[in-house]
C-alpha cells in the first residue's frame, strides 16, 4: 500500500513539474504558434489604416460630366463629317451628270 501511495505521489509531482516547465508571463494571453506570416504582420503593424478620399465623389462626378461633354463633341464631329461626305457625294454626282450626258 505504501508503494502505491509513493507511486501516486511521484506521478503527481512529476506531472506538476512538467506542467510548470512552460512559462507564461500573462495567463490571459492566448498561445499563438509561430508562422511564416509573423514577419509580415510585424512589418505592417506600423502602417497607417487606409482612409477614404473625401473628394473621390466630386472627382467622379467631374469625370462623368467631362465624359458627357466629350461624347457630345464626338457626336457633333461625326454629324459634321457625315454632312461633309454627303456634300462631297452630291458634288461628285453633279460633276458626273454633265459628262455622262455628253456621251
Amino acid at each position: 500500500m505504501n508503494t502505491k501511495l509513493a507511486l501516486i505521489a511521484f506521478a503527481s509531482a512529476a506531472s506538476l513539474g512538467l506542467a510548470a516547465c512552460g512559462s507564461a508571463d500573462d495567463a490571459s494571453e492566448e498561445a499563438e504558434a509561430d508562422t511564416v506570416e509573423m514577419p509580415a504582420d510585424e512589418a505592417m503593424s506600423g502602417a497607417p489604416d487606409p482612409a477614404a478620399d473625401p473628394n473621390a465623389l466630386n472627382d467622379a462626378s467631374d469625370a462623368a460630366s467631362e465624359a458627357a461633354a466629350t461624347t457630345e463633341d464626338v457626336g457633333d464631329a461625326a454629324a459634321a463629317a457625315a454632312a461633309d461626305a454627303e456634300a462631297a457625294l452630291d458634288a461628285a454626282a453633279a460633276a458626273a451628270a454633265p459628262s455622262q450626258a455628253a456621251n
